[in-house]
């Protein structure tokens, strides 16, 4: 066996030994990273050279990892002066108001709410000092040493995001509360989470020929949980060293390969879910090390302009390039994403990270952006920390003096708006490499990094438009197995962008170099409207045959889009152009109204095209370890666009305008 299987061949028997399950392309992009590495893993070395130990007036104290008690004593007067948002807080602690969940405890996410409850109860009973608050609290973390796996015994059991909140959650709880607990309370809690900490060591401590997908969320949520049990066990367990330069070391790549214009790959249901471990790293770090993290990120300190301009106006939705929520479903306000989103019909939107950002950067922009999401009734997981990072001190730039309209170079996304009324017109459009066009010479630097990219889509050229409270025309939402169907853009003689149709992953076996020629150019915005043009070409792969794909976009105000494309091929092909709406599509004297007629859209060429339209299906999303093996499922309906023969060359220009 050569070295270079040998080394791939250590890592599955790792992952089966721990009875770890993953999907094939994932085992494939392991593999394919591994034969990369030779020699001593890159991340020993970064260990050993970045800040990973107590700050020495923290050695033996407790509280330590976020806050220590004079601290805490401080935010003890910060409810005088900041009552509404500790009422918020103290109505919003779900140990008083839900039981844990009974082991095994695999439903989805069910762990998660475990160690975010944790937490959240220790923290007020430190405020307080009310018995309620720590009896809540225990009873959590009871629940958690009762689950024999943290996390799903059939897909990475006690290495992937549950695990990551249990070690969030019940590191932080037994420092918090470690003078509150009794010798034998004290053992039973560090024991378990020496263990399960000890587990997610082992998984990723770095080995020869290990790789690691830095910029997904599936390897810093737990890496964070694994530096909060190292900094709250530091001094009680040797092991606590290592977990944390661990942790550093991989949050050293993390951090350099997270955006750097604030636009998030994922889409905007996981800015949601995975921004507040990036911030509870880093603000872990700073305070048990004395390293501050975020001058090297420039893409948090531009996070404010993502969120701001990918909420559709109104406050309840988002623009959903990439995996969101289920589409038309979730718009109309149905299905379990909907209702798990949202409590009492509150968007559970984490807004409140921008209130850390704008604290850390002293940042107007973003303490403006969060009191406009507030002021829309959205909510946050963890309210405890929206009461910890407020700062009045921090003036807020109101959303109505920040600019309306965003241009994002490196993942090449545009957004525009008539104005930040509930009833403005509002649309996005997108035409860049899936990770972003620094991602490109980073992959020559970081050789361990493994591109994990199945939460953005194939959907290069594609467009959403907003208008009047209503989604008019745009994306599917979160897919088992994304493809360009699903999105406002063209498929090819039947095939779609990157390598669509083979699992969850539709970059998986595209060179990243050749999706770093997807650009936008000639881009002009101002109060008048917007005209760019985007070269797709590179979009589709070789085999499919596409020479030169150009897509001209321009909205002129108040209602007016037209989107112009011009393919060459190499050989004859049926080329098919989509449009999407919610519920209906209706023909209606040679035009097409979309929305009950909110939106009409008009076919200038090719002067003769096929058309259908029809229900629009998709593969929804697949338990984890399965997530392309979900259940077909209806969203919405779709017009294609066809020319009426395989052509070589073909011009499509399609005149859209939204109607009163």
């Amino acid at each position: 066996m050569s070295k270079k299987l040998g080394a791939f061949a250590l890592v599955i028997s790792i992952c089966a030994g721990a009875g770890i399950s993953q999907d094939s392309q994932e085992l494939k992009a392991e593999r394919d990273a591994s034969q990369k590495l030779k020699g001593e893993h890159p991340l020993i070395a970064i260990a050993k050279s970045k800040p990973s130990t107590l700050r020495p007036e923290l050695v033996g104290v407790h509280p330590r990892v976020f806050l220590t008690q004079a601290e805490i004593d401080q935010l003890k007067q910060k409810t005088l002066t900041q009552k509404e948002l500790w009422q918020t807080t103290l109505s919003r602690v779900r140990a008083l108001t839900a039981e844990p969940a009974k082991p095994p405890a695999e439903e989805r996410r069910a762990q998660n709410e475990v160690g975010i409850g944790i937490a959240e109860a220790a923290f007020v009973y430190k405020i307080t000092g009310d018995k309620k608050y720590l009896d809540a609290a225990k009873k959590y973390m009871d629940a958690a040493v009762s689950y024999d796996v943290w996390g799903y015994s059939y897909n990475k059991p006690n290495v992937d995001l549950a695990a990551g909140h249990l070690l969030y959650g019940m590191g932080w709880g037994y420092d918090l509360l470690y003078h509150d607990l009794t010798a034998a309370e004290r053992d039973k809690y560090r024991n378990k989470l020496i263990k399960q900490a000890r587990l997610l060591y082992e998984y990723f401590k770095p080995k020869t020929g290990k790789s690691y997908s830095y910029s997904q969320n599936h390897t810093f949520i737990p890496v964070t949980g694994l530096a909060i049990a190292a900094y709250a066990l530091m001094g009680e367990t040797p092991e606590a060293a290592d977990w944390a330069a661990t942790s550093r070391a991989i949050y050293d790549r993390v951090l350099a390969t997270y955006s750097e214009d604030g636009y998030y790959y994922e889409g905007m249901e996981y800015w949601i879910f995975s921004t507040p471990w990036l911030v509870h790293y880093m603000d872990a770090q700073l305070h048990a090390t004395g390293e501050d993290l975020y001058p090297t990120t420039p893409g948090l300190r531009l996070a404010h302009k993502y969120v701001s301009h990918a909420t559709l106006p109104g406050g309840e939705f988002n623009f959903d390039f990439g995996d969101i929520y289920a589409g038309p479903i979730t718009r109309a306000r149905k299905g379990d994403d909907y209702e798990r989103e949202r409590i009492n019909g509150h968007f559970r939107s984490n807004y409140n990270i921008l209130y850390n950002l704008a604290n850390r950067y002293g940042n107007g922009e973003a303490q403006g952006v969060a009191d406009w999401l507030k002021s829309k009734g959205q909510i946050n997981a963890e309210e405890f920390w929206t009461f910890i990072w407020y700062n009045q001190a921090i003036r807020a730039v109101p959303i109505e003096q920040q600019a309306k309209w965003h241009y994002f170079p490196d993942h090449e996304v545009v957004y525009w708006r008539s104005s930040w009324d509930d009833k403005a017109t509002a649309f996005a459009f997108k035409a860049g490499p899936p990770e972003g066009h620094a991602a490109t010479k980073k992959l020559e630097s970081f050789p361990d990094w493994r591109l994990s990219s199945g939460h953005a889509h194939p959907d290069a050229g594609s467009f959403i438009i907003w208008s009047n409270g209503k989604y008019l025309t745009g994306d599917s939402g979160y897919a088992g197995v994304p493809m360009t169907e699903h999105h406002n853009t063209v498929v090819i003689g039947g095939k779609g962008q990157g390598s669509e149709g083979k699992g969850h992953d539709a970059f998986s076996e595209v060179p990243y170099g050749r999706l770093n020629d997807i650009t936008i150019r000639d881009l002009k915005m101002d109060n008048g409207g917007l005209s760019l043009v985007a070269d797709l070409t590179s979009a589709y792969q070789p085999d499919v045959g596409v020479e030169k794909f150009a897509r001209r976009f321009s909205f002129t105000t108040p209602a007016e889009f037209l989107i112009e494309d011009s393919i060459k091929m190499t050989r004859p092909e049926l080329i098919t152009s989509y449009l999407h709406s919610d519920w209906a599509i209706i023909e209606r004297g040679g035009r097409f109204e979309f929305e009950g007629g909110k939106l009409t859209a008009e076919i200038l060429e090719p002067k003769m095209f096929g058309q259908v339209i029809g229900p629009n299906f998709l593969t929804a999303p697949g338990p984890p370890g399965s997530v392309d093996k979900g259940a077909r499922e209806e969203r919405g309906v779709r017009l294609a666009i066809s020319t009426k023969q395989p052509e070589t060359a073909a011009n499509f220009k399609i005149r859209l305008r939204i109607t009163p």
